[in-house]
């Protein structure tokens, strides 16, 4: 995978497309999180519940600072000690976030990603929301051609490159209390 990929890919998403990409454990669906129509589309997609909010990766904690309230006391030591990393925590987010995409909660679930695709590629692009690349109720598709059954020419580029290591999707915490929403096995 070249930096070529990591800029088209880029391209596509900074001009409102959806692609699907490599990472820690599954292809992820991703698009700007500021831009709706984007983001219906993968909601669509997946045939998702709008209430139940998306995750946003991004490539270090200075792109999630337009995103989550870092003055709220939640404690960001601890936090900071799992990314880049495969924790997903749900974080205060800032009254700017919009409401596709912390859905019913209001909380926004965030992640630094140490995956090196979709590390590299939220380095080019900011971050992204990033959500597995099924439809609801399918299994996560881990191949490119998975990919491209379920989702055919409906979305705009798959970026090539290898998944992590890891088994299942992320584990997913409150930021405030600690507590496992989703735990994983790695």
């Amino acid at each position: 995978m070249s930096s070529w990929h990591i800029k088209k890919a880029a391209c596509i998403l900074n001009s409102g497309g959806v692609i699907a990409y490599p990472t820690e454990a599954v292809y992820g669906l991703g698009c700007q999180p500021w831009n709706a129509e984007a983001v219906a589309r993968v909601l669509t997609l997946k045939r998702r519940d709008p209430g139940r909010g998306l995750i946003v990766i991004a490539a270090d904690l200075t792109q999630l600072e337009a995103l989550i309230d870092l003055e709220s006391g939640i404690p960001m030591a601890e936090i900071s000690r799992t990314w880049p990393g495969p924790v997903t925590w749900v974080m205060p987010a800032r009254k700017e976030v919009p409401h596709w995409l912390m859905g019913k909660h209001v909380g926004l679930a965030v992640r630094v990603t140490a995956h090196p695709i979709a590390r590299e590629l939220c380095r080019y692009a900011g971050p992204l929301v990033s959500t597995s690349a099924n439809p609801e109720g399918r299994t996560p598709a881990r191949t490119a051609y998975r990919v491209r059954a379920y989702f055919h020419n409906k979305i705009d580029w798959i970026l090539p490159g290898r998944l992590g290591s890891h088994l299942q999707p992320t584990e997913i915490r409150l930021a405030d209390t600690g507590e496992v929403l989703r735990r994983t096995s790695g």
